[in-house]
């Protein structure tokens, strides 16, 4: 009996696929779950009960959180990342960190096959099979809801016809749920046009008075918010989102180019990653120098774009993360930040490393650093080649 290796959520797709392949097939199949912030304990344990009500013959929860964060996100918070300056590469990231957790696993129980529930129309197909491909490229990649070309009203009725008790009304939205982020995919979000119903989105709204928060930074990483301090940097996005979600803060629909050639839309709500992206980046724009901040503008570009498309493996991530963590030595202070109704303001910061310093003067003021000629001079010398080539075009222009 062939032994499979089943990424299983509990969703209508990773549903379907355990049905198929144990009761159609009569595979031995083994669920994995890979946590990476989206489920708590009672929800795995659901997880689980439907695991093996499905036929799973084993079934293993991993809690990747904390090295998702270490692996991934932190770099998505040094680079400031935002694909198309909109989105923080939710699911892009988690996928990644589940396909290689996945792949240690079907190495570890010898399978014959590893699966994934992806269909044959978005990006996370080409990010499984990219890993696997990598990492365990001698076991064979299955894939029904892509190879059967199966809709989701396609799926719920086999599922239905099984006999197989779900949420079928849930099941009409798409939902991946992580640390760093939630994405939402529905008929709202198939064509060019159009915005989610409330109910479809996973936070409802229930706050709207401003509320004062502030977020410390230790060398880039999010340490304290107000006055609570969190052994992991993992803990405090859950903190942060759990008081700012409820203002609606993070939601947006991203357009985007997928790596199989298309276009795109998928809603997201993202409260903590926003906010630490825009906060981090308020704080580097104050404790960096002029050309650090350009040099990672560049290279935050890549790395978001190489990541999107699942080159996580590839090591030239690796030089970028090193360059990423080398810059953040001084990325370190307090940034104040109002939540509000559908938004947020940042209101400045402090810091020991701010290049801002009185001390040294006040921009457009005055300057303790220099005086009025060593500008005259300085602009002199500053623009000395394109004068020297302005002074010759006009003079072959007066010759002619």
């Amino acid at each position: 009996m062939p032994k499979i290796v089943l990424g299983f959520s509990g969703g209508l797709d990773t549903s379907y696929c355990l049905s198929y392949f144990t009761q159609d097939l009569k595979y031995e199949v083994h669920t994995i779950t890979i946590n990476t912030g989206g489920f708590n304990e009672k929800t795995l344990t659901e997880i689980e009960q439907h695991a093996y009500t499905l036929g799973a013959s084993s079934h293993t929860n991993i809690n990747a959180v904390a090295s998702y964060y270490d692996s991934i996100i932190q770099y998505l918070i040094y680079g400031n990342i935002l694909k198309n300056n909109t989105y923080p590469l939710s699911v892009s990231a988690e996928r990644l960190s589940q396909a290689i957790h996945i792949a240690e696993h079907a190495k570890k129980l010898h399978a014959d096959f590893v699966a994934h529930g992806s269909t044959g129309a978005g990006n996370d197909q080409v990010r499984f099979d990219l890993i696997f491909n990598i990492l365990i490229p001698t076991i064979k990649i299955l894939t029904p809801i892509r190879d059967l070309k199966l809709s989701r009203q396609t799926e719920i009725d086999y599922l239905k016809n099984k006999g197989i008790v779900m949420n079928y009304d849930k099941a009409a939205y798409s939902v991946n749920k992580g640390l760093w982020g939630t994405s939402i995919g529905g008929k709202e979000t198939l064509n060019s046009y159009g915005q989610l119903p409330e109910h479809a989105w996973v936070t409802p709204l229930t706050k709207e008075e401003p509320l004062d928060i502030s977020l410390h930074f230790e060398k880039g990483q999010l340490v304290k918010v107000n006055n609570n301090s969190f052994n992991h940097p993992a803990d405090a996005i859950v903190f942060l989102d759990d008081i700012a979600a409820g203002y609606g803060i993070g939601r947006d629909i991203h357009v985007g180019d997928t790596i199989i050639g298309i276009k795109g839309r998928v809603a997201f709500e993202a409260a903590a990653p926003i906010i630490i992206i825009k906060a981090h980046h308020l704080l580097e724009k104050h404790v960096l120098t002029k050309w650090q901040l350009n040099l990672k503008d560049q290279l935050a570009q890549f790395y978001g774009n190489w990541l999107h498309e699942g080159q996580i493996l590839d090591p030239v991530m690796r030089n970028i993360e090193s360059f990423f963590i080398n810059s953040q030595q001084n990325v370190s202070g307090s940034v104040f930040v109002t939540l509000k109704k559908n938004h947020f303001t940042l209101n400045g910061i402090k810091s020991p490393f701010d290049l801002m310093n009185a001390k040294f003067g006040s921009y457009g003021e005055m300057n303790n650093s220099w005086t009025g000629e060593d500008v005259k001079g300085f602009t002199k010398i500053f623009g000395n080649q394109v004068s020297i080539l302005n002074q010759i075009i006009t003079d072959t222009h007066a010759d002619n």
